[in-house]
């Protein structure tokens, strides 16, 4: 049975807690008495109910109290009654609310409406095709209403990516890095860019919370990994950013390093969920609700008519929180102008994108795929404005153990320059995918002070692309 919001606020005292968004109420099994030692022989007639009130956030946590009366059927009784006559007179005057909606009951992504990309994706459409690759989230949804600085309402999160996956944390990835705009931050990217390696995961949050999500990467791995040959524990961790403080408390600092390391923890392959989970919770794209989009390509390469081609992946992630409402372009129809609305006075958003492929590729080769996700952001309209952080990373799962210092030499393979176009191809269309993705599966969702954004209207969408082709 749900809890009405006036019976909520007048067990508010009680039950305090704000993350308390949703409520329910249950009246769980009786408990005798008569099961409990007392000397008191009035206090068998005593009985213990359990009240359970529930509050919903990505998980559901449970509050159980007990709650005494001393004549037990009769007060029970009472009790039920009270709540249930309430429960009827409020439902008769206002609706109750549903839960945040952390996910949807129905997944749909933008080819799900019928809209045309280039290129063949892989089997899931996700940076998970690249064999290795894990993802995880921590999402944080609490509190509504007036911002009260440290306290609500919250909307952010944490995604961790790692690049081959739990078993082989201590394997590092050729990797390359490209900044379109740099007003943002992207930590560890120096030391990428002068030894040619990623040296584990990928975390991603907000802007104020690059700091403890740092400190906790480096916790995590002490705990998981081991120090290296020379015996130092050493680590530079790669944390991305974007702004969410539209929608999210971000100057109350709620990502705690447990959120970083549950984020790790439950990094897993297949399927990845898309929109505003994990550190896309609070973030706005093109004046829509934005968030979290991937997608992918597979790639054949060839060298002659006669000679069998070889199949790689490209997998693109990206964090995406930018761009201008009329910006908005969607396989080439100005989606953007025929849906009018706005957010801000001017951009002030960022994108973080993420490029993962199985194709052997040398550093130098992945900072040129790095760069090709600025030419997938231009098909969706974006200009890179002043105010946007867009820096990306692309790594290459090949070439295992390369960087193991036990022998004095390693035999690396690589595709040559002149063979390497299809996978440029496969970063700029996948790109381009993964930003409408992240528009499409989503949901609209209102924040700190009440702002509202707007999910992309799914059959409004269909009008547009249908009356455009």
């Amino acid at each position: 049975m749900g809890l009405p919001n006036q019976i909520v606020k007048s067990l508010g005292p009680i039950f305090s807690g704000e993350n308390l968004v949703t409520h329910a109420i249950n009246l769980n099994a009786l408990i005798d008495a008569s099961k409990h030692k007392s000397v008191n022989n009035e206090r068998k007639t005593k009985q213990d109910f359990e009240l359970l009130i529930e509050r919903w956030t990505l998980d559901v946590e449970r509050w159980n109290v007990r709650s005494m009366f001393l004549k037990s059927r009769r007060g029970l009784l009472s009790l039920f009654l009270v709540v249930l006559l309430l429960a009827v007179d409020s439902l008769a005057r206002e609706p109750i609310k549903s839960p945040p909606p952390t996910t949807q009951t129905k997944i749909v992504r933008a080819r799900d409406l019928g809209i045309p990309f280039e290129g063949t994706p892989g089997k899931l459409n996700a940076i998970t095709d690249v064999p290795g690759v894990e993802v995880g989230y921590t999402t944080l949804i609490s509190g509504e209403g007036k911002l009260e600085v440290g306290k609500g309402p919250v909307r952010t999160g944490v995604t961790a990516i790692l690049p081959r996956g739990h078993a082989s944390l201590n394997d590092p990835v050729y990797a390359g890095f490209f900044s379109l705009n740099g007003n943002g931050e992207m930590t560890g990217t120096t030391w990428v860019d002068e030894s040619g390696f990623l040296e584990g995961p990928i975390v991603i949050t907000n802007t104020h919370s690059v700091g403890v999500a740092r400190d906790a990467v480096i916790a995590w791995r002490v705990k998981h990994g081991a120090a290296d040959t020379a015996g130092y524990w050493w680590s530079l961790p790669v944390v991305a950013e974007t702004w969410d403080g539209w929608l999210n408390d971000i100057n109350g600092f709620h990502v705690k390093p447990e959120d970083v390391w549950g984020a790790l923890d439950t990094a897993h392959d297949g399927a990845v969920e898309e929109g505003s989970v994990g550190g896309g919770t609070g973030m706005i794209c093109y004046e829509f609700k934005g968030g979290n989009g991937t997608a992918s390509r597979k790639i054949e390469i060839q060298v002659s008519k006669d000679a069998p081609p070889r199949t790689f992946i490209v997998g693109v992630f990206l964090q995406a929180n930018f761009g201008r409402r009329p910006q908005l372009t969607i396989a080439g129809v100005p989606v953007g102008k025929e849906i009018p609305g706005e957010v801000y006075k001017e951009e002030s958003g960022s994108c973080i994108a993420v490029v993962a492929t199985d194709a052997p590729l040398l550093p130098n080769q992945l900072k040129r795929l790095a760069r090709r996700v600025s030419l997938g952001l231009a098909r969706t309209g974006t200009i890179s404005g002043n105010g946007s952080g867009d820096l990306f990373i692309a790594f290459s799962t090949a070439n295992p153990n390369v960087a193991n210092p036990d022998q004095i030499t390693h035999n690396v393979q690589t595709i040559p320059n002149d063979l390497i176009d299809p996978l440029f191809a496969g970063v700029v269309q996948a790109t381009e995918e993964a930003v409408v993705n992240a528009l499409v599966d989503n949901h609209s969702m209102t924040g700190r002070d009440n702002h509202r954004v707007e999910a992309l209207p799914h059959e409004r969408l269909r009008e547009i692309m249908k009356h455009f082709r």
